[in-house]
């Protein structure tokens, strides 16, 4: 599905402040795998989402996603195969626009036809039954501005947004970081259960290690742009926070 091969950037090459974000990294991710994210501060984590979206170009290596080379790909046109979730919930969504505006924008990259004026009653019912899981009551609230929606109700609709269109990979960078316990909760639960039932490849960039572990089917860590920890199977399944904060410590040092 998502195969990133050899990826290499520096930052402010030939400056003191030279960089290296992505260290010749390699990453394979298949159909239905729903990978975490884990390492300090400038580990990498975010330029890997933005080398996936087309945020900037790589030095050196290749992308592609379900077989199609996207390394060249302007950002544009590679959001339409990737739906991206941000940390903050402001983002993503036009908050001028009403809750159906929003999704009938998001749900028309499936389809050939450009945005029509007005939203179809088969549209609007579609809309109001995937709204309706979340229990925040939106369904009720389809001609409301999004701007006067809380965080966490639009952080659930940048969910929405995002996979309505049933994309090839779902990348979330800390989308509930800024919401309270409760909501980052209930938009966990329902990004677990959209990943499994629409069997999205997905990859949740996190710096919590027991969501890191509770989610998904394999965390990884990165540190100096490189992968140095790759845990999946029975080994991730045994492994516990303690363990694992224990083990960067070391991956640190070395």
């Amino acid at each position: 599905m998502l195969v990133v091969d050899r990826a290499r950037k520096t930052f402010s090459k030939g400056t003191p402040n030279e960089r290296v974000a992505l260290d010749g990294l390699c990453l394979r991710l298949e159909e239905g795998e729903f990978l975490t994210l884990i390492g300090s501060n400038g580990a990498g984590k975010s330029t890997l989402f933005n080398a996936i979206t087309g945020g900037f170009l790589l030095d050196e290596g290749v992308i592609t996603l379900g077989g199609e080379d996207i390394t060249w790909r302007p950002p544009h046109k590679r959001a339409l195969l990737i739906g991206y979730i941000f940390q903050n919930p402001m983002k993503g969504t036009a908050p001028d626009m009403t809750i159906e505006e929003n999704l009938a924008l998001a749900y028309s990259r499936r389809k050939s036809w450009p945005l029509r004026r007005g939203v179809s009653r088969e549209d609007n019912a579609f809309f109001r039954d995937h709204l309706a899981r979340f229990e925040m009551g939106l369904e009720d609230r389809m001609k409301d501005k999004v701007g006067l929606l809380s965080g966490g109700q639009r952080q659930a609709l940048a969910l929405l947004m995002s996979t309505i269109a049933q994309p090839r990979l779902l990348l979330l960078d800390e989308h509930t970081a800024a919401l309270d316990p409760a909501a980052a909760k209930k938009i966990m639960r329902i990004t677990d259960d959209i990943v499994r039932e629409q069997k999205l490849a997905a990859m949740m960039i996190t710096h919590n290690a027991q969501q890191a572990l509770d989610f998904g089917t394999r965390t990884i860590m990165l540190e100096g742009g490189r992968i140095v920890l790759d845990l999946s199977g029975e080994e991730r399944g045994r492994m516990t926070v303690a363990r694992l904060v224990e083990h960067y410590s070391e991956l640190r040092v070395l």
